[in-house]
């Protein structure tokens, strides 16, 4: 199997990861998003969904057997233990789904495979990735972002801003920081050079291997 690069993809909400995600597949990545597995992982009849009910009320789950996901945020952001509490359920399942995923781009042949994930370090999930890059943002921006993106209110907005890490946090455990705040020519630019380091890196450890052998 060809060996491949597992690139944790992190940062605050509404910093523009999901603009660097689309930037990196049209460098030839291939993206696992952790919100995506999220929403998997928490589908009608899943043991994880019976788990998240049982901590945050058996009323987060829809008539319909849906997950109630704006009601379990507002419950699960409201303190801190509670969004500890949340992580603790999630992640687990998370990151299992993860690393199948990452299996199966790994078959196929994919050299970067990029783990988009918000809650990278308190999943644990940065333990399976060769490389670390966050995107940042001044916080007006990011506010002003996630209340368009998402419907939320300023209070919601606020919660969800306020359950994250700063983003001195996020420099210090990275390889690379990407700022989401600079227009998309520049992001684009960055992109590309981070990413071209990476594989630089990656090419290395072939050849060394291939010398090894």
């Amino acid at each position: 199997m060809e060996k491949s690069i597992i690139i944790g993809l992190t940062g605050q909400t509404g910093a523009g990861k999901s603009t660097v995600c689309s930037l990196a597949l049209g460098k030839g990545a291939a993206v696992i998003n952790a919100d995506s597995i999220a929403r998997e992982v928490v589908q009608s009849g899943s043991r994880c969904l019976s788990q998240l009910a049982a901590a945050f009320g058996e009323d987060i789950i829809k008539s319909s057997g849906e997950l109630d996901r704006r009601l379990l945020a507002k419950r699960a952001f409201s303190d801190k233990e509670k969004t500890e509490l949340l992580n603790s359920i999630t992640h687990p399942y998370i990151i299992r789904n993860t690393k199948e995923k990452a299996e199966k781009l790994k078959a196929q042949g994919y050299s970067m495979i990029i783990f988009d994930a918000p809650q990278l370090f308190e999943s644990g999930a940065d333990l399976i990735c060769d490389v670390i890059i966050s995107v940042t943002a001044p916080e007006k921006l990011r506010l002003e972002r996630i209340i368009r993106r998402d419907g939320l209110s300023l209070e919601e907005a606020g919660l969800r801003m306020k359950a994250q890490h700063d983003e001195e946090f996020f420099r210090e455990k990275s390889d690379y920081i990407i700022d989401g705040s600079e227009s998309l020519d520049n992001v684009k630019k960055t992109v590309g050079e981070v990413l071209d380091k990476i594989m630089s890196k990656l090419l290395r450890l072939k050849e060394k291997e291939a010398s090894d052998e």
